[in-house]
Parts: structure tokens; sequence; C-alpha cells
């Protein structure tokens, strides 16, 4: 593509999600950070966590989301019982006028193409073990035979991180199919107060799409063509080889990490930085990109020994340090 069409492109593209951004702020309330990560991972073609305690807006936000960017969604709530046929689909057998009888795929809601997996850690293993293969590779296979999602397809899941009884914690090949783990924190007094002002007013704020899915497409293979640099790609592989209790990692790591993160939280930083700089309409990613996402990208992707919990040290304390050791 001519470099003058990968600009145009960029400037609809980040011209869209400035819009998206304006709009999901006048719906929920002093979350930007949030709101910007979200977009980011759309951006970026991933799927993302949300970690929050209830009434975080949270299933607000990615309602707010599918109607932005023009995505048909459906919403699953995980509870112990689902099975995974309640999410792909399943195969029922029909008999004809005729008397010929032929089984039909029944597709399940997971053929949307923005799914809110909500509570997804009340689900069984076996349940959450089948968005694995969706997840990854954009297609279910019910009964030895492949069925396509559509195009764009994107998970966005929801976890409480209290009440974890009868809960079952996501496996680690499922939480690294994740591009981001979003943390949602408690708003401040002001958007608390904005809140309060909303809810008692008749004239709630309406969203109006500010692209559809073919424009959201475009804007993912932008991001992909978008330039970084060979210094930024250094900074990314030293952060997250630093990460790792390997040979030649710090005291502190080999003490305090488990296991850490592989090659795709490398590849998750990169796309993720340059989804970043679309989102605020910088043509490259910078290192504050990488600073911004770097817990985001990483604090799932990684395990802490008894000694950490010994030591009331969390995931994100662990991050901080690596980033000011390696990243200044």
């Amino acid at each position: 593509m001519p470099e003058t069409d990968i600009l145009a492109a960029f400037d609809a593209a980040a011209e869209s999600f400035s819009t998206a951004r304006t709009s999901l702020a006048g719906v929920v309330f002093g979350q930007e950070d949030v709101i910007d990560l979200t977009l980011a991972t759309i951006a970026a073609g991933g799927h993302g966590l949300l970690v929050g305690a209830p009434g975080l807006a949270k299933t607000l936000l990615v309602s707010s989301i599918s109607g932005l960017v023009g995505l048909s969604s459906k919403r699953v709530q995980f509870t112990p019982d689902l099975m995974p046929g309640d999410v792909l689909g399943s195969e029922v057998l029909e008999e004809s006028a005729s008397g010929a009888r032929e089984f039909r795929f029944i597709q399940g809601p997971i053929f949307c193409q923005l799914l809110m997996a909500d509570e997804i850690n009340r689900a069984s293993p076996r349940t959450q073990s089948a968005l694995l293969q969706a997840m990854q590779e954009k297609h279910v296979t019910v009964a030895g035979e492949r069925h396509d999602l559509p195009a764009p397809f994107h998970v966005l899941a929801t976890q409480n991180p209290i009440e974890q009884e009868g809960t079952y914690p996501l496996p680690e090949a499922q939480l690294d199919r994740f591009l981001m783990q979003i943390e949602i924190g408690y708003p401040d007094e002001a958007a608390e107060r904005r809140m309060l002002a909303a809810s008692v007013s008749e004239d709630a704020p309406g969203i109006s799409p500010a692209m559809t899915a073919a424009d959201l497409i475009a804007a993912q293979e932008t991001v992909r063509a978008m330039p970084i640099a060979e210094r930024l790609i250094d900074n990314i592989l030293t952060l997250v080889r630093s990460a790792r209790p390997l040979e030649g990692a710090s005291d502190k790591v080999l003490d305090l990490v488990r296991w850490g993160p592989g090659p795709r939280a490398s590849q998750a930083l990169s796309i993720g930085a340059r989804a970043l700089a679309m989102i605020d309409g910088r043509k490259a990613p910078s290192l504050d990109d990488v600073r911004r996402l770097a817990k985001p990208i990483l604090r799932h992707r990684m395990a802490l020994t008894y000694s950490a919990m010994q030591q009331r040290i969390g995931v994100d304390d662990l991050i901080d340090d690596l980033i000011r050791t390696h990243l200044g």
C-alpha cells in the first residue's frame, strides 16, 4: 500500500477511535485509562479480561463498545452448570417431511463479533477451555466439523476479584490468550458525583456508531502496518526477558517469580503499543506506551513464588520495579 494511502487510513482510524473514546467517557465516568486500554485491545485485534468489583460499569463498557464499533454482540453469564455446547452450539437430529434424518448445527452465542463472557471464572474448566480454540484460531470444531466465526471476533471477559468461593481460576494457557488484563478501580469523587447526577437525569447519553465492522478491520490492519523503532523493540525484549526466572536473571526475579511471560507477551507489547499510539493520534509508539502497557500485558502472564507472598509483594509491584530498572 502506498504511504499516502497508509497515512489516510491512519487518520481515518484515529479519528474514529477518538470519537469512540469521547463517547465512552460520556457514559462510563472516571475510567479514562480503562477506556483507552480496552479500545487499544480492540484496535490491536485482541481479547481483554476486565477485572473489577461489582458495580464498576464493566458490562456497560462492553455493551457500549459493541455499539460504537458496529459489532454484533452477545452476552453469556458464566455459571458452574454452563456446558461447552451452551457457548459453542450443538448438532441436533432433524427429520424431514419425507422421513429422512440428518444432523443440523445450531450456532451458540459465540457466533458473534463481540462476546461478553461475564464472570468467566465461575464456569467449569471444561467450559472455559471451549473458548481456547475460538480465541486463538477464530473458529470452533463441533462433531469434527469446522465452523468459522464472524470477523472480526473479540472476547471481552469480566472477572470479580472478590467472592472466590466456587470459582475456577483460569489456567495459564487461557490467560495467555488475553492480550490484556485490565484492572478496574473505584472512580474518584468527582466522577462519582457525575454518576449521581446522571442517574437522576432523564437525558441519558446515547451511543452512536463511530465506525463499522469493516472500518475496524481496516484500522486493525493499519495498526499492524505502523512502524516501530528498533530501539523500542530492544526495550520490549529486555523488559519481558528480565521477568523470566532463568539463568542470568536478577536474584530478585529468581527469588520471587515462579514462571514468567512467554514470547506472546513481547508480541502483545509491540502490537499494543502501536494500537495505543493510534488511539492517541500518534503515528508511532513511544517508550511511554510500553511503560503504560507493561502491567496490563504482563500481570496475567506471571506467577509469583511463596516467598513473594510472604514478603507481601504483588505482581504489579514487581513489574513496577522491572520498569524502573530496565526502562528508566
